[in-house]
Order: structure tokens, then sequence, then C-alpha cells
């Protein structure tokens, strides 16, 4: 399909691209899963390899013959509409898309809103990961799970930097309990680079609470970062020891609620220098992610 101009494109479609109708995309076919708008060649391709369908592209005209060349070229038969700078840039909402916007369908499994239940299966297509994570670590460590529990984590900017760090240090991995932001938000997807795709995750619905008691049938120890007098060390070493770990995140302003910290095995703090008490969430999850590999 060759290239078609912007202007050809229904008023409708142009609407769908623009940042401010997220909320829009995520219920557009409701009670159908909705659609969700992926950021750059790198990352459209990353939704692309996870088994997300792509229905259309708008690339700006200084990328044509860049990193959306390789767009074209792998997928002729999806629409792409081409626009110059100014114009594209009115129809995206702001700069920082790197010259492509893809407009994706949701998995049934990858809705925003909540599950109520943890399912059986997760909303990344790259069910490799985890394996591969632990196929390259040592033999002591390769039969075990270490997962992320992101709780009430409203900023899409810190769930992004979760995601890039879960992928880079081999966590199994997420869950999201309720009053956690999308991670198909175009924030989200955009600081992860695309990571959110390659880390198995869910929305639970659940309270973090409910969450630890799940995964400790489950056969799971579960942590809890958080401040607290009966707290132990990251470093302790019976943490890195454990079989399959579930590691508590919270939220940037509050922290754990009190609530999921009591329903944890074990309260863990990050050894700090006297005058600072905490890390940003998303600095603690990187932290965290290394220690207890």
């Amino acid at each position: 399909m060759p290239l078609i101009p912007y202007t050809e494109a229904s008023e409708e479609l142009l609407t769908l691209f623009n940042s401010e109708k997220e909320s829009v995309l995520a219920r557009y076919y409701e009670p159908e899963p909705g659609l969700f708008i992926a950021e750059s060649a790198k990352v459209t391709l990353r939704a692309v390899q996870a088994g997300y369908r792509l229905t259309a592209m708008l690339i700006e005209d200084a990328q044509l013959n860049r990193e959306a060349q390789e767009l074209l070229s792998r997928f002729p038969d999806v629409p792409a509409y081409h626009a110059p700078s100014k114009e594209y840039l009115r129809i995206s909402g702001y700069p920082m898309t790197r010259g492509v916007l893809a407009l994706f369908c949701r998995k049934e499994s990858c809705r925003p809103e909540p599950m109520h239940t943890i399912p059986g299966s997760s909303c990344s297509g790259i069910s490799k990961h985890g394996s591969d994570a632990e196929r390259d670590s040592d033999a002591s460590s390769a039969f075990r799970r270490r997962t992320a529990v992101l709780v009430e984590v409203g900023n899409p900017a810190n769930i992004g930097s979760i995601f890039r760090n879960a992928a880079a240090l081999g966590i199994s991995s997420i869950m999201l309990s309720k009053g956690c932001c999308d991670p198909l938000s175009r924030r989200c997807l955009r600081v992860s680079m695309g990571c959110v795709f390659q880390v198995p995750w869910m929305m639970t619905g659940l309270p973090g609470e409910k969450i630890a008691d799940m995964l400790r049938m489950q056969g799971f120890q579960t942590a809890a970062m958080a401040l607290s007098d009966d707290s132990v060390s990251i470093l302790d070493p019976s943490l890195k020891s454990a079989r399959n770990l579930a590691i508590f995140l919270g939220n940037e302003g509050n922290g754990l609620p009190e609530e999921t910290i009591q329903a944890c095995d074990v309260v863990v703090r990050i050894p700090m220098r006297e005058g600072v008490d905490s890390l940003n969430v998303a600095a603690a999850s990187a932290v965290a992610f290394w220690e207890l590999r």
C-alpha cells in the first residue's frame, strides 16, 4: 500500500492519533477491547512482536527515510499516512514521538479496567522473556522467579521506568493493583521504550493485600519495600535465596498502604545515608530488582 497524504485520512482517524483522546481510545470498542497509540518505530516493532495488531500509522515526513523505512517495508498492507512536521505536530499533540504514531488494537486481557482476579495469562506477547532471563543467569538462580507488584502507582512515567528496569534486570512478571495507571498509556510506553511489551503483566483490580494473599498461596514469599521498625536490609541473604519472591512497591506519595505491608511476609528497606529516607519508586525498583535477582 503506497504512502497516503494525511489530508486523505478521515477526521475520526486523525482524532484518534491525538494524545488528548487516550481515555477514549482505551474504550473505543466497548464492551470489546479498545485501542492504544505507540510512539516511535522501535516501540511499534516491539508491540507487533508482542502480538498486538497494527491498524494504521501516521509518519512525519522527516522520518520517511529514517527509522520509519523499516515499518513501511515490513507492513506494506497497513495504511500509512504522512504529514509535514508542522501538521504532524498539530495532530500528535506534542513533539516527543520520534516521528511515528502507530494505532494498535488491545488484547482481551489488556483492558485498562480491573479484572478483579489474577488471571493465568498476561498482556505481553513475548512469553519467553522470563525463561531467557533465567537461562542467562547463574545455575543457582535458574529456577527462581521474581515478580514485581505495583500498588497504586499512578504516574505513567514511573510505571514506564519500572517496566524498563524489570526488562533489563530479569523480573519474570509485573502485577498492578487497583489505582495503577494503564501500562499501555502513551507516556508509559514512551518512557519504557516499549519494554511494556517484553515483560508479562496483568491488571488485577485488587488491593495490594489481596494480591499478597494470593501470591503466598502460589508459593511466593512476599516482600514489602517500606520503612518500618521491624524491616530487614535488602542485603539480607535470606531474601536473595528465596526461590519465588514478590517485590511490592508503593505509590509516589504515600508508599505502600499499611494493609499491604501487614499482609506481606517481610518488610525490606534499602540502606541509605542519614538525612534521606526514601527513593523515587522507579529508582527503588532498580535497586531492588538488581539486589534481589
